[in-house]
């Protein structure tokens, strides 16, 4: 007994290890960010969240374009995929056979692995030229978002899936017992007991989104301007770190570190809404 409690005190031991490496790594990195940071923060932190523009030549370094175009690609792309994710969950648990259901689940899953740049190409070489027919230039906002809804879809629906998946089966029992149709069932029982851990994934993935990079740079025009309608090109804050980062220096290599930590406050807050979702998936009221 006394062996088996020295296992176990020392798997514990590891375990705290490990979550203590996890959470000093990501101290770290913020930490990183803050420093990096710190000059264009104590020259003029309020000068970030003007409406000017972005001109690194002329010492202007404002980030609002940049950041309402990220919010807006991120809220349409997710907008798009929740409905289109929350169906295939509901296909994958209550409709499909079980085999077919689990062949589905795997090419979801492999649809989520594909590399962004792949989806990218794919968006450049065949949706560009179609909107550009209806709307020139083609690359803009509306291209972004709806590849970028493509991306996150399989996360949506997986998610959404595993929180159906755990659903008390003896839930669902008395629901039918009670004489409730399938649907009904469905939409009245399995939906509102898996409602935390949908909405949880859905933010996650809404995450995933705004940090996403590739795919806003090959599809979103890259013009540093306010949002002002769904086919015009715009530029995102992870698209802005990466084509400028190179050759940045000084104050402007500063303010792309302030881009990225602005990136991380917002994947922070969705991150804490997610786990509060997520902490208590089948409470029913």
């Amino acid at each position: 007994m006394s062996r088996l409690l020295t296992k176990d005190r020392a798997l514990g031991s590891v375990l705290m290890l490990a979550a203590a490496s996890v959470a000093s790594i990501l101290l770290l990195i913020i930490g990183f960010l803050v420093r990096e940071s710190w000059p264009a923060l104590s020259h003029d932190p309020l000068a970030f969240f003007s409406a000017s523009g972005w001109y690194p030549m002329e010492g202007r370094f404002g980030l609002l374009p940049m950041l309402w175009a990220s919010l807006l690609i991120s809220a349409g792309a997710i907008a798009l995929a929740a409905p289109l994710g929350l169906m295939n969950a509901i296909a994958l648990r209550f409709v499909l056979p079980s085999r077919l259901a689990g062949g589905y689940r795997a090419l979801l899953a492999l649809l989520a692995g594909i590399p962004s740049v792949v989806i990218g190409l794919w968006g450049l070489v065949s949706l560009v030229p179609v909107i550009a027919l209806w709307q020139p230039p083609g690359a803009g906002l509306l291209t972004a978002t709806l590849v970028l809804s493509l991306m996150i879809l399989p996360t949506v629906a997986l998610t959404s899936s595993a929180a159906l998946q755990s659903v008390p089966s003896e839930l669902l029992r008395g629901a039918s017992a009670l004489g409730l149709s399938r649907w009904g069932m469905i939409l009245g029982v399995a939906l509102p007991a898996a409602r935390q851990g949908i909405i949880g994934g859905m933010l996650l993935a809404m995450a995933r989104a705004v940090g996403e990079t590739l795919v806003v740079l090959m599809l979103a025009g890259n013009v540093v301007q306010m949002p002002s309608g769904l086919f015009e090109p715009v530029r995102t804050l992870t698209a802005n770190i990466a084509l400028e980062m190179a050759y940045a220096m000084d104050l402007h290599r500063s303010a792309l570190f302030v881009s990225g930590l602005m990136l991380v406050a917002l994947v922070t807050v969705m991150a804490m809404l997610a786990s509060r979702l997520r902490r208590a998936p089948f409470d029913a009221e």
